[in-house]
């Protein structure tokens, strides 16, 4: 239990920090439930961790009837997640453009991969997508990294249409890095409990 907690506690300040230090700054978009949330800060202004809340109760609906631990476990991630990426808003006004676009991008692919990474690797979700990765997983024996990914290109190509294309391409670099840190975490803590 006190492994739980430190794994979200931990996680939850890496995707704060990331999300709020090194993309909203750039109005870079994340993947997945993340770029859900931004994709609806950056059009209507709204607190993207509350979006994320609000866009995962369905699938915690789900998780609930039919994959009960990772419910428990997802709902405190989806929770305090969601929560750090709001309370830490005031980050992102400490970075006023003195960190290159590019460095940003992976270094964001860096915090917030390791997050949802750390968080996974004990079956505990950020939200909707991460969750959904984790049943499908579970379901089909594959790295939910690789389900990530897919969801991420989804939400990627739906930003397309609310972001400048500059930051197209540096969320697209991003969204790599933070798929490429949660898939060797995850491949990482497998090895070490296989």
């Amino acid at each position: 239990m006190l492994k739980i907690g430190i794994s979200i506690i931990v996680g939850s300040l890496c995707i704060g920090i990331g999300v709020n230090y090194f993309v909203i700054p750039y109005r870079l978009l994340d993947g997945g439930i993340i770029g859900i949330g931004l994709i609806l800060n950056y059009a209507f202004g709204l607190k993207p961790g509350f979006t994320i809340i609000l866009v995962s109760i369905p699938l915690y609906i789900i998780a609930f009837n039919y994959y009960r631990s990772y419910f428990y476990n997802g709902i405190h991630g989806l929770l305090i997640s969601s929560l750090f990426i709001d309370v830490f808003h005031f980050v992102s006004f400490w970075n006023s453009g003195e960190i290159p676009i590019l460095i940003s991008a992976l270094l964001a692919g860096l915090f917030i991969g390791s997050g949802i990474g750390i968080m996974m690797a004990n079956e505990i979700s950020t939200g909707g997508t991460d969750l959904l990765a984790l049943i499908v997983s579970n379901i089909t024996k594959r790295n939910p990294g690789i389900f990530i990914f897919i969801i991420d290109c989804f939400v990627l190509s739906i930003g397309w249409f609310v972001i400048p294309e500059v930051t197209f391409f540096y969320s697209c670099i991003m969204v790599l890095a933070i798929d490429c840190t949660t898939f060797l975490f995850l491949k990482k803590f497998s090895m070490r409990n296989g």
